[in-house]
């Protein structure tokens, strides 16, 4: 069924959750072999952060269980009911609190491995549209100035098919606080962020990473199931 996800991730609650790599640990490890995650190494016009979101999201993808375990369940202590307490760092009010990321870190033990994504230099233009047209207009959302849909825009660079969909994040500047905000999808019902990140039928993705006017980072993931 031929889908996209239309709900914007306002995740600015927690821009300012995953500031101290030595909380969130390693990166990479034995657990994640490079020549699987790293697919970006023909991708010759990615930004070094849009090739880490990449191997980020490849790294949730291929073994879900482990990168709840590594990277999510850490976070746990930080949380009061919905007021998160990052150390050194003002309290932010969530709208879930800690029960969105509990209930990731279950869907994550609980989730197959599926396979890595691998860049398309179309459906990055598509993200890098939409990142460009917001960086000046300050605006949100998947709707681009031009009424133009996550459809419209992968459908200028190239032809897609099975299915479609789209993340967008804004607040983030860091890689894995790109896709761990994505994953736990606070505030969302649907966890319809987190359901594009760890669906089997992708296996192509475009990255683009930028400045937004209003909320500093904001990061746009399109995903096909076919692409050419």
């Amino acid at each position: 069924m031929k889908r996209f996800e239309r709900r914007v991730l306002l995740f600015l609650a927690l821009s300012a959750l995953f500031n101290a790599d030595q909380t969130l640990g390693d990166s990479t490890s034995s657990l994640w072999k490079t020549e699987i995650v790293d697919t970006t190494a023909a991708a010759e016009d990615l930004t070094e952060i849009e090739r880490q979101v990449i191997i980020e999201i490849n790294m949730a993808r291929t073994a879900p269980a482990e990168y709840a375990s590594r990277f999510l369940v850490p976070l746990r202590s930080f949380y009061r009911r919905t007021l998160l307490q990052y150390p050194g760092e003002i309290g932010i009010l969530t709208q879930e609190g800690v029960l969105a990321l509990d209930e990731c870190i279950s869907a994550l033990q609980a989730a197959k491995p599926v396979s890595p994504l691998s860049p398309a230099k179309g459906l990055a233009l598509a993200a890098r549209a939409q990142v460009k047209d917001q960086a000046t207009t300050g605006a949100i959302g998947h709707m681009g100035s031009d009424n133009s849909t996550p459809i419209d825009r992968i459908g200028r660079y190239g032809k897609w098919n099975i299915t479609a969909g789209e993340n967008i994040d804004y607040g983030n500047g860091d890689p894995r606080r790109i896709v761990i905000s994505l994953l736990i999808d606070d505030g969302v019902p649907s966890r319809g962020h987190r359901m594009n990140l760890l669906d089997a039928r992708f296996k192509f993705v475009g990255v683009s990473v930028g400045a937004h006017s209003v909320y500093r980072h904001m990061c746009v993931m399109d995903f096909v199931g076919a692409y050419r």
